[in-house]
């Protein structure tokens, strides 16, 4: 009697241990290159980074890009497990739970290479016509400026290339995706524009696990475990370089 207990208990741990390596977390994200689109290598660098954590938590993964409201409610309904790309806003926590920090985003001015203009503070920047993509949110207190000389455009694209040429005197993006987008301008638009110095905001990028996931807890903890170890051992650094990053 007590072999056949061992051998149902034993059975019993490969049936569990089996269950847990067929788990499949279900991400979704919008399109934000270059830190998610199917379109890029491993569908971008965020979805590179979450999926590469998680598979060394023990973790498989599925990754579907949806438009922003739909992977939103998606978390909230459960549909998806996890949202790829997410800032920290109080009213999230009401449907998912945020993992640490695993990246920062930076909103940073960019202006000619000729250019003097300096930025300590917004007021500074008064005088000067900023190209802006048209709906997009950078800071309140950016947004809520009325002294500063706003001109809305359509892309980021279009936004760099009139900095170029002198239309305006500045535009302002997101470091990393101002960087993909520069990389794909041409050589007379790249080569004459910089960053100034100071950001114009920082916000932590985070994972969302679905509160409707009885596990999540356990994936936060298992995510934030995985990537501190990837950081550790260079991992991490590797993927943002095999992404031009």
């Amino acid at each position: 009697m007590s072999r056949l207990l061992r051998a149902m208990g034993l059975l019993g741990l490969l049936l569990i241990a089996q269950d847990t390596l067929a788990q499949k977390l279900r991400l979704a994200g919008d399109a934000w290159a270059p830190y998610a689109d199917v379109s890029l290598l491993n569908d971008g660098l965020s979805t590179d980074l979450i999926r590469t954590a998680l598979g060394r938590a023990g973790y498989t993964t599925e990754y579907e890009q949806v438009p922003w409201a739909r992977a939103i409610h998606g978390i909230g309904e459960g549909r998806y497990d996890i949202l790829i790309n997410a800032w920290y806003s109080e009213d999230r926590t009401r449907i998912g739970q945020f993992s640490g920090e695993y990246m920062v985003n930076r909103l940073r001015f960019l202006k000619r290479k000729t250019s003097t203009v300096d930025y300590q503070s917004l007021t500074q920047l008064h005088p000067y016509s900023i190209a802006v993509v048209r709906s997009y949110a950078y800071s309140p207190a950016f947004d809520s400026d009325a002294e500063l000389k706003k001109v809305l455009v359509a892309s980021f694209s279009t936004a760099v290339r009139m900095l170029a040429a002198g239309r305006v005197e500045l535009t302002v993006e997101d470091e990393y995706a101002a960087r993909f987008a520069l990389s794909r301008e041409p050589d007379e638009v790249r080569d004459n524009v910089e960053f100034l110095p100071k950001s114009l905001s920082e916000n932590s990028l985070h994972i969302l696990v679905s509160l409707k996931n009885p596990d999540h807890e356990k994936i936060v903890a298992d995510f934030d475990k995985a990537i501190a170890a990837m950081k550790a051992d260079g991992t991490y650094d590797k993927l943002f370089k095999l992404h031009g990053l």
